[in-house]
C-alpha cells in the first residue's frame, strides 16, 4: 500500500501543464507544442471551479456532521460512560473510510468533499484523544488549557503522530500546518516541566525553526517534492516566522508575564539581545529573499519588519500614532512606486514584472524535443534555458 493516498503523477502533471502555459504565453512554445504537451500529460483527476469546491465542503461537512447525529443516537440509549469515546472513534475511522473510498473511486484531488472529511475525521481524532485523556488524568488534573500541565502531553503525543501520517498521505497544507503547530507545543510544554526551561524557551525555539528549515529545504530535492509542494512553502512560512517570534522582544516578555501569572509584563533578562533580534531578523530575511532571490522571504521580511515596527513603538513612542500611521504610510507608497518603476525592467537581478518560476525535475526544452515531434521556436535573445527552482525557494536569477 502506497504512503500517498492520490496518485503522485497528478502532482506532476499539474505542474507540467502549468510550466507549459507559462512558456507558452512568453512565446517559447508554438501552439501545436502546446497541445502536444496537454495530451501527453492529461489531468485525470476530479476537482470542479473554486466555488462549487466551496459548496462541496461545506455539503459534505453538513452530510458528515448529520451522519454522527444519527450515529449518536443509538449509542446515547445504548451505553451511559464512554458515549463520546466510542462515537468519536466511529466517526473518525468511518470519515477515513469514506475519505480513501472516495478518492480511489471518483479521483478526487483537493476537490471540497475529500478535504471536508479529512478535516472532520480529525477534529474527531482530537476529540477523541481529549476525552481519552480526561477519563485517565486525576480530577486536579484536567486543566488541559495549562500548557505547564504534564498531562498535555497525553493529548499532544498521539495528536502529532496521527497528524503527521495524515500530512505525509494526504498531503494537504492545513493538516501540515496544524502538525507543525503540535509540534511546537510539544516542545514548549517538554521545557516548561524541566528547570530554567521557560529561560530557554526562545533560544529552543530559534534552533527548532532553523532545523526544521534545513529539513524543509532537504525535501525539496526529493523526487517527489512536487506532491508536497503547497505543505513545503507553507511549512517554510511558519518557520520563518517561528524563527523571527520567538526572538520577538514584544512576544517574549508577554508571553513571558502570561506564563508567569503576572498581570503586567516585567522587563525580561537580556532585552538588549531581543531588541536586536527583532530590527535584525527582518533586514535578514530581506536580504535573503533579494540575493536568492526569494518573494517568499521577501514578503516575509516585509511583513517581520512592520511587526518590529509596531513592537518597538509599542515600547519606545516618538510620535502620537496618528502621525506616525500617516509618514509610515507615505514613506512606503512612495517607496514602493518608486521600487516598482525602477525594476521594470529588471535591474541588478530583480524585476517587478510577472514571475515565470521553472519546476524542477523536468526539463521543458527537452521535454518538447522528446514529447512532440515539432521542432521547438528559437529562444529570445538572452534566456538560457533549464534553470531555477520550483515554488518558494526561488533560486531563479530574477522574480
Amino acid at each position: 500500500m502506497s504512503l500517498k493516498a492520490y496518485n503522485p503523477a497528478w502532482a506532476y502533471h499539474e505542474a507540467m501543464l502549468h510550466a507549459a502555459a507559462r512558456w507558452h504565453r512568453r512565446g517559447l512554445l508554438t501552439p501545436e507544442q502546446h497541445q502536444a504537451i496537454r495530451a501527453r500529460y492529461p489531468l485525470e483527476f476530479y476537482r470542479p471551479g473554486l466555488f462549487l469546491r466551496i459548496g462541496l465542503f461545506i455539503f459534505t461537512c453538513i452530510g458528515a456532521a448529520g451522519a454522527a447525529g444519527l450515529l449518536a443516537l443509538p449509542l446515547a440509549e445504548a451505553m451511559s460512560s464512554d458515549f463520546l469515546l466510542v462515537l468519536a472513534l466511529l466517526c473518525a475511522l468511518g470519515g477515513m473510510v469514506v475519505l480513501e473510498v472516495s478518492i480511489q473511486s471518483s479521483r478526487l484531488y483537493y476537490a471540497g468533499p475529500d478535504n471536508a472529511l479529512l478535516y472532520s475525521s480529525l477534529v474527531w481524532v482530537t476529540v477523541f484523544f481529549i476525552a481519552l485523556a480526561h477519563d485517565l488524568v486525576p480530577v486536579a488534573s484536567r486543566d488541559f488549557e495549562s500548557l505547564g500541565n504534564p498531562y498535555v502531553l497525553l493529548v499532544l503525543g498521539p495528536l502529532f503522530t496521527v497528524f503527521l501520517l495524515a500530512s505525509i498521505r494526504y498531503a494537504d497544507r492545513l493538516v501540515a500546518g496544524a502538525t507543525y503547530v503540535l509540534l511546537l507545543l510539544l516542545v514548549v510544554n517538554a521545557l516548561l516541566q524541566v528547570p530554567y526551561g521557560r529561560a530557554f524557551l526562545p533560544f529552543v525555539l530559534m534552533l527548532l525553526a532553523v532545523g526544521a528549515h534545513w529539513l524543509v529545504r532537504q525535501f525539496r530535492k526529493r523526487p517527489d517534492y512536487l506532491y508536497y509542494q503547497s505543505c513545503l512553502t507553507l511549512l517554510e512560512v511558519l518557520v520563518l516566522l517561528t524563527f523571527y517570534g520567538a526572538g520577538n522582544y514584544y512576544v517574549v516578555r508577554e508571553v513571558n508575564a502570561a506564563l508567569s501569572g503576572a498581570f503586567t509584563s516585567p522587563q525580561i533578562p537580556f532585552a538588549l539581545v531581543f531588541y536586536v533580534l527583532t530590527a535584525g531578523v527582518p533586514l535578514a530575511y530581506i536580504v535573503v529573499g533579494l540575493r536568492r532571490p526569494s518573494r517568499l522571504w521577501l514578503l516575509t521580511g516585509l511583513l517581520t519588519a512592520a511587526c518590529s515596527v509596531a513592537t518597538l513603538r509599542y515600547y519606545r513612542s516618538l510620535l502620537p500614532p496618528e502621525l506616525a500611521a500617516v509618514l509610515a504610510g507615505a514613506v512606503l507608497l512612495v517607496l514602493a512606486a518608486w521600487a516598482a518603476r525602477y525594476l521594470r525592467p529588471a535591474r541588478h537581478g530583480l524585476t517587478s514584472l510577472p514571475d515565470d518560476e521553472q519546476p524542477p525535475h523536468f526539463n521543458l526544452e527537452s521535454l518538447v524535443v522528446a514529447q512532440t515531434a515539432v521542432v521547438p521556436q528559437a529562444p529570445q535573445p538572452g534566456f538560457e534555458f533549464g534553470g531555477g527552482q520550483f515554488g518558494g525557494g526561488g533560486a531563479e536569477s530574477t522574480y
